[in-house]
């Protein structure tokens, strides 16, 4: 199955002004979609995060991928890991890297320059087994060898807000989610949200307001919501271990778990041990200090995350997801799935991987209830989240074709925005604070 063409449409859709340690989030989100085409006509497609920088590295590995078979993807990774590796040998997957490189504590996810290779290499996985299962007549869960489960659920995404909906200029959006950036406000966020979506458990974004904020609104969602709907809070590295001490002291028993509080794999171990000694059972949960394989032989020793926040966008694929499931259930780790902002292809790839990795302890992380629907490159509009999932499509491949009229539209989009990375920084000082910096921890 030879493939003959690999597309790249670079897309901007509309972000609203949501908040997080990082910064603020940019009126337009960046993503890159990827269509492989086959000797018989048939394309795959895949989806991954955007910009300039990552197009020149397709651009790389092009004729590493053109005229290959689709089948052929271990040695279309060790090709792209010797075009793309930062170091002058290439290294094999998720071996022989510091436990610093690939971090996200203080890159943005999808500006690290470390994991590249993975993260190209896993819009191809997509892209390919899109493109085989399409061929054979079968959907990516079963080549990936069999579902777990017919649907995957998601967890409410909730973000401190500044009022608007994204775009600008003449794409200016409506803001159909208000401010919020109090306690009740954010209360209100999860009322709407969990009404429209059906979700069974919320995940609060913090590391925005000083931690008794944060905290207020935790309890006041624990008392809107009642015992029956997990809550989850991230603030993204920017609590110290004591404030990280003080926060689950007071929340202990209101949470599934406590994301990423602290700065780095040594910090989250240290919390830990400190966690323990004090009788506090919460487990810690990890997508920026746990970000490969090769952070697992430390995290697992120190017993610094109890929870792995996997992705595939920069894990190297699904298949590689996949294999964390089986390393998660054989070191009792939990497993969830992270996101950041996407369109419904990802969404897509996602509810595959989550369909075949058996180990699925708690419900997956989504952004894409703050994705407009008029920027949805996939015929039929967005993917359906009914009770809080995603039923598993059972058509071949991914189960979606793309709407190149959409897609067309949001290349110009993503032309005419004038964006070309993310920089969550440069957002605040625009639109916030002209002389904010991200500082960890900054309480």
């Amino acid at each position: 199955m030879r493939i003959t063409g690999m597309r790249l449409t670079p897309v901007a859709i509309a972000d609203p002004p949501l908040r997080s340690s990082y910064g603020l989030h940019s009126p337009y989100a960046l993503r890159t979609v990827v269509e492989l085409e086959s000797e018989d006509g048939i394309t795959g497609i895949s989806e991954t995060h955007g910009g300039e920088r990552i197009l020149g590295d397709f651009e790389r590995i092009r004729p590493y991928v053109v005229g290959r078979d689709a089948f052929d993807l271990a040695r279309v990774y060790q090709d792209i890991e010797n075009q793309l590796a930062p170091s002058p040998a290439p290294l094999p997957l998720g071996t022989g890297r510091s436990l610093a490189d690939r971090t996200q504590t203080f890159v943005l996810p999808g500006e690290n320059r470390m994991d590249v290779p993975l993260r190209v290499y896993s819009a191809i996985e997509v892209a390919a087994l899109d493109l085989i299962g399409k061929s054979v007549g079968i959907p990516i869960s079963e080549l990936l060898g069999g579902r777990a489960r017919d649907e995957v659920p998601f967890s409410a995404y909730l973000f401190y807000k500044h009022s608007g909906g994204g775009g600008e200029g003449i794409d200016v959006r409506e803001d159909h989610w208000g401010e919020a950036m109090s306690p009740d406000q954010l209360v209100n966020q999860a009322t709407a949200m969990v009404k429209i979506y059906g979700f069974k458990s919320i995940k609060l974004k913090a590391g925005v307001l000083p931690p008794d904020q944060e905290v207020e609104t935790i309890a006041q969602l624990r008392k809107t919501f009642g015992p029956s709907v997990g809550l989850r809070i991230d603030p993204n590295c920017a609590w110290s271990v004591e404030t990280s001490i003080d926060v689950a002291k007071r929340l202990e028993g209101s949470l599934e778990y406590l994301e990423d509080p602290v700065a780095g794999l040594d910090k989250m171990g240290e919390l830990r041990g400190r966690l323990d000694s004090g009788g506090m059972d919460v487990p810690l949960a990890s997508n920026v200090a746990v970000t490969s394989f090769a952070d697992l032989p430390n995290a697992i020793r120190d017993r610094a995350v109890q929870i792995v926040l996997g992705d595939h966008h920069y894990w190297g694929g699904p298949r590689a997801v996949t294999e964390l499931g089986r390393l998660c259930d054989t070191f009792d780790l939990g497993l969830s799935l992270h996101s950041n902002s996407h369109l419904g292809i990802s969404l897509l790839a996602m509810t595959h991987v989550a369909a075949a990795t058996r180990r699925l302890t708690y419900a997956c992380d989504t952004h894409y209830p703050w994705q407009d629907p008029a920027d949805e490159v996939l015929i039929g509009g967005k993917v359906p989240i009914v009770e809080g999932c995603v039923r598993v499509p059972t058509a071949p491949g991914l189960g979606a074709e793309l709407d190149q009229d959409a897609l067309a539209r949001g290349k110009e989009r993503y032309e005419r925005c004038g964006y070309q990375r993310r920089d969550d920084e440069a957002e605040m000082r625009k639109h916030v604070d002209p002389s904010w910096r991200r500082v960890v921890p900054a309480w």
